[in-house]
């Protein structure tokens, strides 16, 4: 069940699950922070007003970057007797930004409370797993046969795999993506650490910026197979 408290929500339905959460207000105030296009698809209508008790505030890039965190921070130590959520909405977090924003999620301002939504699991650190409970929201989603064994990784298999997506556009890429950094995991074949988890964030982050869909994938895999355990 939804609500409007400190959590982790996951979702490929960002959009949905913000007006959801903004329903939920009753006396609370809420700032959301959110990328461009999220607020585009949110609100088609630039001149169409926010709900009441709710400030948005667009970041300048696709990505949540240094600047956005110091936004999130300054908003949540500004004094005030009344209970904010802050909502941060992004396809993915990077680790740097969730170091960031570490200490004020492990120890909140009076009346402040964190939402990080999201619609990548793999990507949040286990600091912050820690510290905030997730919530996933089930929703029917295909899953995608790789034709790709990540617990039996190699070259030969790497460079096959990479042949076999030399067309593969932007949109179906970031569902191989996800796909690739859920069995990666699941598989436990792999050294999960930071720097590993940031692989598969930074390939997120590349395909938002429109990096080739085939670089990405092939950056990926070849590092991906460095972090695999011997």
């Amino acid at each position: 069940m939804m609500r409007l408290s400190s959590q982790i929500i996951i979702t490929s339905q960002i959009e949905n699950t913000i007006i959801a959460l903004e329903q939920l207000r009753q006396n609370e105030s809420i700032i959301e922070i959110m990328s461009p296009s999220i607020k585009k698809t949110l609100v088609p209508d630039e001149e169409q007003p926010s709900p009441a008790g709710v400030q948005r505030i667009v970041t300048e890039k696709e990505t949540f970057r240094v600047e956005d965190a110091k936004v999130v921070i300054e908003k949540a130590y500004m004094a005030s007797d009344e209970r904010s959520i802050l909502i941060l909405i992004a396809e993915t977090f990077t680790p740097l930004i969730q170091n960031k924003l570490l200490k004020v999620i492990e120890e909140p301002p009076k009346n402040k409370e964190f939402i990080l939504l999201t619609a990548n699991k793999s990507t949040i650190l286990p600091t912050i797993k820690s510290r905030l409970p997730i919530t996933i929201l089930s929703e029917k989603k295909d899953e995608m046969d790789l034709d790709l064994d990540l617990e039996q990784l190699s070259l030969s298999t790497v460079y096959a795999f990479i042949q076999s997506h030399k067309r593969t556009d932007t949109k179906v890429m970031r569902r191989v993506v996800e796909q690739i950094s859920m069995k990666a995991i699941a598989s436990g074949r792999y050294d999960l650490d930071e720097a590993t988890l940031s692989l598969f964030s930074n390939a997120f982050l590349a395909l938002d910026v429109g990096s080739p869909p085939q670089f990405v994938l092939n950056t990926l895999l070849l590092k991906l197979l460095a972090r695999k355990k011997r």
